[in-house]
């Protein structure tokens, strides 16, 4: 049996060993190809497609492949720490570090160039749900049809060859420096009781608090100033917290004697402050992509409904137009007539209202004022509640839920009484937060005799609003693009055109950001695997031991099952809680809520973490269990 044969043989022989390694990198390929497949599509590559979509997938590309280097190289790492011990063996039988190191050469380029094929087979098998999703998500006008990609299979099996061939070379130079009593014996060699710091428990607590305090704290451009400071602070107490803090809450728990001897709790917390010590790195790691990944991907989605939902907010009608002063009225109503015939030539059923918006000069500033009579027959088109305004009060319109619109606005506007012709004033004494005009800013609603006794308007802008009903998304569209394209003017908005234009705009961002968080996600996940299996023949031996001592099958079912857990979850609860805290600041930042957005990228994160979790502690029990019995 030649040294090719061996090395061959020692991956067949050892699949469950290889199996975690080979399908980690085997989905890193799979994601990069799917990327590959989409980025040389020939619409693409024709020139059709805008010219920012492929420098931000030329960007992406970058990133997933110099991130999936880095996860390779860890994943390597940690499968070749769990054979330290047959390093040792074959070294006592003669093996020179020479030939170890090419073994582990071969085995990795072997492992590497069947994960890559198998990878990039895959990725075929999915290449048309690919091209669909992405047709979907960047809404494009163009069709992605399915091709072969000849190109993306050639970029990503000489990219990934390469990569295997780096990191093999890598990780054989850093076997050169292990000593072979440390192969041997390095599982065996006693750690000794894992110490905190008092100073550095302490200091762990106070930089997480102080962080979430600022970012929770900060409002407006304010987020963009302690950014900076509170990623550094968050992220050097999060490496305190895995190191130091929660080294020091373990022992303060086996202390307790209420908790340590009650029932099972002995055999969980006698070795979890040192698996907390030996894990410290890899969690910090995982805290910190996976809040990444949550918070980058949040963002998309948030600055996305920023956009759309704010713009809808503050454009309730399917179209609308305004005049200007200086607009001749034979335009307008050409412009008008044109609007008409696009909305009966796209057969849509729409109930339209004209207003004329006239601007007040108040405390040296203009503010729209409009009448009862006017708000409420806009009102009536939107469905909205009307409003009955007596003669000795104001009402203040805001909607505390739009953007670009800064709190201070209302509360100037309640501060001003409303000053009449004759010089007597009205005090505002209550808001509404319905929009209902098509006005950005804060206006008055009086009554209508008031508003007859107001001075001449510093300006008037006349405005006509259309509410489709029950018309189909795709034909608003095209009929606002048609009419938007015909009058080729400021003055027009069609809402559902203009939100599709943003989705166009946002739709590459977020494939793109879908698939590096795809990437993260991944390596998250894979990096808590590998720290579990790397320790499983040292539970293994563990748990045969204690079963020996009476405990029984439920008894041990259980403490797995919570030790595992509270391995698995301790980082990724961290960064559920660093996710949540950005994406809160984030929220501050732009004072809009994003509840919605927080609650579904991190309730998303978090249950298919619990479905990752239950198929990793299935078969991470089933070889405990048969080690047993």
């Amino acid at each position: 049996m030649t040294f090719r044969q061996f090395a061959f043989n020692n991956v067949i022989r050892n699949k469950r060993l290889y199996a975690a390694y080979f399908l980690s990198s085997l989905f890193t390929v799979m994601v990069f190809f799917a990327f590959a497949i989409f980025a040389f599509h020939p619409v693409f590559m024709e020139g059709s497609i805008r010219g920012e979509i492929l420098y931000g997938m030329a960007i992406a590309g970058g990133i997933i492949y110099v991130f999936s280097f880095f996860f390779v190289l860890y994943s390597m790492s940690s499968f070749l720490q769990s054979r330290k011990k047959e390093f040792g063996l074959l070294m006592m039988q003669g093996m020179s570090t020479g030939q170890v190191r090419l073994m582990v050469f071969l085995e990795n380029m072997l492992i590497g160039f069947f994960a890559t094929l198998s990878g990039i087979l895959l990725g075929l098998v999915f290449a048309k749900a690919i091209l669909l999703l992405a047709e979907n998500v960047l809404v494009i006008d163009e069709t992605l049809d399915f091709y072969f990609p000849v190109m993306a299979i050639i970029v990503t099996f000489v990219s990934f060859i390469v990569l295997f061939l780096l990191i093999s070379l890598f990780v054989s130079f850093i076997l050169r420096t292990r000593k072979l009593i440390d192969l041997i014996k390095g599982d065996k060699q006693s750690k000794g009781e894992p110490k905190a710091s008092i100073v550095l428990t302490v200091i762990a607590a106070v930089l997480l608090i102080a962080g979430y305090g600022t970012a929770l704290y900060v409002k407006g451009m304010q987020v963009v100033v302690a950014m900076l400071p509170v990623i550094i602070v968050v992220t050097i107490g999060t490496y305190l917290l895995f190191t130091q803090l929660s080294v020091f809450v373990i022992r303060r728990l086996k202390q307790s004697k209420g908790i340590f001897w009650r029932k099972t709790n002995m055999v969980l917390f006698s070795d979890l402050s040192f698996r907390m010590k030996d894990n410290a790195r890899a969690f910090f790691m995982v805290a910190i992509i996976s809040t990444v990944a949550f918070s980058a991907i949040g963002s998309l989605i948030g600055f996305q409904s920023y956009s759309t939902r704010g713009l809808e907010e503050m454009h309730p009608y399917t179209f609308s137009y305004d005049s200007n002063p200086d607009d001749k009225e034979s335009d307008m109503e050409k412009d008008i007539d044109i609007i008409e015939e696009k909305i009966d030539a796209y057969d849509i059923q729409a109930d339209s209202s004209v207003v004329d918006m006239n601007y007040f000069n108040q405390n040296d500033r203009d503010v729209l004022i409009t009448n009862e009579s006017d708000y409420n027959r806009f009102a009536e088109l939107l469905g909205e509640k009307k409003v009955d305004v007596a003669d000795d009060e104001a009402i203040v319109v805001t909607d505390s839920n739009r953007v670009l619109v800064p709190d201070s606005e209302t509360d100037r506007l309640m501060d001003i009484p409303v000053e009449l012709a004759d010089g007597t004033t009205i005090q505002p004494d209550r808001t509404l937060e319905t929009l209902v005009l098509p006005e950005m800013f804060s206006y008055y609603i009086i009554s209508d005799d008031m508003y007859e006794q107001l001075p001449q308007p510093a300006s008037t802008e006349t405005t006509v609003a259309w509410m489709a009903d029950n018309a189909r998304n795709d034909i608003l569209v095209q009929a606002g693009e048609d009419i938007f394209n015909e009058i080729s003017g400021y003055n027009f908005s069609p809402i559902d055109y203009t939100i599709y234009q943003i989705n166009k705009v946002y739709g590459p961002i977020m494939f793109i950001g879908l698939f590096i968080g795809i990437v993260f996600f991944v390596s998250a996940g894979s990096f808590l695997y590998f720290r579990l299996y790397t320790d499983l023949d040292d539970d293994k031996e563990k748990f045969r031991t204690i079963a020996k001592m009476g405990l029984t099958d439920s008894e041990l079912k259980k403490v797995i099952n919570r030790q595992t857990a509270i391995l698995f979850f301790a980082p990724i609860v961290v960064a559920l809680v660093h996710g949540a805290v950005a994406l809160t600041a984030l929220s501050h930042m732009f004072d809009y809520n994003l509840v919605q957005e927080s609650a579904l990228v991190l309730g998303s994160f978090a249950v298919i973490q619990i479905v990752y979790f239950g198929i990793v502690r299935y078969f991470y029990t089933k070889q405990i269990r048969e080690a047993i019995y």
